[in-house]
């Protein structure tokens, strides 16, 4: 009993429970409650106590204790499972109770635990899951479960000993990242660690405020951590990752950034990640033959490493985690992640006389100061003759014209080079170096039937969006995938030719050119004295490259940065030949729009019995401010308002 009543001393805070029997009481204590009428379930304590060692091995006990509010609740939880992985650290459910709601108890026969692989789609490494059946609950219903893990995230090299695979790669250090955020209700929870008094601690908490205690002993150091009545975290349409502006504390023994780097550098030097073989050294003789500078000799060799390794994760023994597979696996295989990738294109830039290294990064999220090991993607660095490291992204750039993607612009990455390098940052790409253009050419007859032909181009990311129709389907599909982007608009349409130029894997040939000719019949309401119809180049039409049309434009503002899928510039120009003499009477709104996130400006035009319409945006950045909503809003907004509401023209 005194084992639980140290837990809820940490983890209840101010809720009172008598000394008999601490959890059936909390159980109890939390009655109906309109705060909770919303929720499934409520987490009534969470603690987590860790210990670790001067090797970096670290111990976790892991007690909660969860109550059961409706139906759907009890559904949820009719089992518990625990996510682990065995290269990694090893996990034990140790304990688990059943509080009905009419005063009984059950205690589980952990006997009939299962331990089975985790589902999985294209990484299989091994992941499994503990699982074990709680049986039918209802609603006031309560369960406790207890869990030892020992272990960290990331796999090694070498195993001397049982214990040996569970020590973290960088060796007597300690990470953790700990979220303080929940998607239901959390009354208390508590993060204790024990660190050895030899280690240097830092930690920081984020996006919020932790109750904080300190316990200084003779050989170790006690950090107690604690929250109470954590909500549910309410999120916007499209912001950051939650890890981004959601409370969470980091703490880690680890120096600095610059011994990351190094460290980083020197296991991949020591297990020979990169040496080459005379066969990569063929193959990379025959990519190069013919190259005209070194831009075209890295271009070459990063867009074969992208096309030719196929992304698939398998569990190859020695070499996971932080340390890359040696090439001459990849070169074998042919296919691996992004490690993979990133390694076999490091080997191959070696051989061919360049400077390059391992990159670490965090796509879709920040990483912060404290160094934990914020990281889930790995990537190339290549010194070129300026002196500069460049960045390089085998994985993300299969069939795109880009060697480093822009979707991963204002993304944190971490080099691994022998002098050590601090965390750094990609760069914002412009946006003219993301552009679709839209072009169309027509005439409207007095039946309202439009006949002409619409032309895009595009370059970068938005070149990767449109070209994607065709490099991610059948060859069979191509010419149906284009002509779909005009029916999708107009299903009425009758296509009289279509073209997507040349072969859409020859990508580094080009910007791509789509065309598309076609009569429209009853595409505009045509009467007497008035026309009423969207000039088609302005109706939507290729909006797969335009990822601002799909976002949520409800909200007035919003509290935390947001993002979109790259920068991009849109410009749009279509030319239609009426039948007659008219003006406009009535157009959408037309507001030109400067600002932090966006710009956009349009006119339109009749000059003799031409109507001519031009649209002008830009979206600067990926990852915007709140202050920067605004004007990303209302230029996307304009851009709408044009698509969705039609000109009114008159006769004069």
């Amino acid at each position: 009993m005194k084992k639980y009543l140290l837990i809820l001393i940490f983890g209840v805070g101010m809720i009172q429970v008598s000394h008999s029997n601490p959890l059936r009481n909390l159980v109890s204590a939390l009655g109906p409650a309109k705060q909770y009428s919303n929720c499934d379930y409520i987490t009534l304590f969470d603690s987590t106590k860790v210990k670790m060692q001067e090797s970096g091995l670290s111990y976790y006990l892991e007690h909660r204790l969860i109550k059961i509010l409706t139906p759907a609740g009890a559904k949820h939880f009719n089992v518990f499972k625990y996510d682990y992985d065995p290269l990694s650290a090893m996990a034990e459910i140790q304990k688990v109770v059943i509080f009905y709601k009419n005063g009984g108890e059950r205690e589980l026969n952990l006997k009939d635990e299962i331990d089975y692989p985790a589902p999985a789609g294209t990484i299989l490494w091994g992941a499994r899951h503990k699982m074990t059946e709680l049986g039918r609950l209802e609603a006031g219903d309560a369960f406790e479960v207890i869990v030892f893990k020992k272990g960290f995230t990331y796999a090694l090299l070498d195993q001397q000993n049982e214990d040996e695979k569970y020590v973290p790669p960088m060796r007597g250090n300690f990470y953790d990242i700990v979220p303080f955020w929940s998607d239901v209700p959390i009354l208390s929870k508590v993060y204790q660690v024990t660190i050895p008094n030899s280690k240097t601690v830092n930690y920081q908490v984020y996006n919020g405020k932790l109750s904080f205690k300190k316990l200084n002993g003779k050989e170790n150091t006690v950090y107690t951590f604690s929250a109470s009545d954590i909500k549910p975290f309410v999120a916007e349409t499209g912001m950051v990752a939650l890890s981004d502006v959601a409370p969470k504390l980091l703490i880690s023994t680890s120096p600095d950034w610059q011994a990351k780097s190094r460290w980083f550098y020197k296991v991949n030097e020591d297990y020979g990640s990169f040496k080459s073989t005379p066969e990569i050294d063929d193959k990379v003789r025959e990519i190069l033959k013919g190259a005209v500078s070194e831009l075209d000799s890295v271009s070459r060799l990063t867009h074969w490493v992208a096309d030719e390794l196929r992304y698939l994760g398998l569990s190859m023994g020695k070499g996971e985690g932080f340390t890359l597979h040696q090439g001459k696996m990849d070169f074998l295989d042919r296919c691996g992640v992004c490690k993979d990738k990133a390694g076999m294109l490091v080997t191959m830039l070696r051989s061919a006389g360049f400077e390059a290294y391992p990159s670490m990064t965090m796509a879709g999220s920040r990483i912060d100061r404290v160094v934990a090991d914020q990281f889930n993607h790995s990537v190339t660095v290549v010194k070129l003759s300026d002196g500069k490291l460049h960045l390089l992204d085998p994985t993300w750039v299969p069939f795109v014209r880009e060697l480093w993607s822009s979707a991963e612009q204002q993304q944190n990455y971490l080099p691994g080079i022998p002098e050590g390098s601090d965390l750094l940052e990609s760069p914002i790409s412009s946006p003219k170096n993301h552009y679709v253009k839209i072009n169309a050419v027509s005439a409207l007859d007095k039946s309202g039937t439009l006949k002409g032909e619409i032309s895009v181009t595009a370059e970068g990311q938005s070149d990767a969006s449109l070209r994607r129709m065709f490099t991610g389907s059948f060859k069979a599909n191509w010419k149906s995938n284009l002509e779909n982007e005009l029916l999708k608009i107009c299903p009425q349409a009758k296509i009289t030719k279509s073209s997507y130029g040349d072969d859409p894997y020859k990508y580094m040939s080009g910007p791509i050119n789509l065309s598309l000719s076609y009569e429209i019949p009853d595409y505009a309401t045509v009467t007497d004295r008035q026309i009423i119809f969207t000039p088609i180049a302005a109706s939507g039409i290729f909006s797969g490259a335009m990822r601002h049309l799909m976002a949520d434009l409800k909200p007035e503002s919003r509290s935390y940065s947001f993002r979109d899928a790259c920068s991009r510039s849109v410009e749009i120009s279509d030319k239609t030949t009426l039948p007659g003499s008219f003006q406009i009477s009535w157009n959408p709104s037309a507001e030109k729009v400067a600002g932090s996130g966006a710009s956009f400006e349009s006119s339109f035009t009749i000059v003799g019995n031409q109507l001519s319409l031009s649209e002008k945006a830009e979206f600067n950045k990926r990852i915007y401010a709140p202050e920067d909503w605004p004007s990303y809003r209302k230029a996307a907004k304009m851009q709408k308002e044009i698509s969705q509401n039609p000109f009114i023209l008159t006769l004069k």
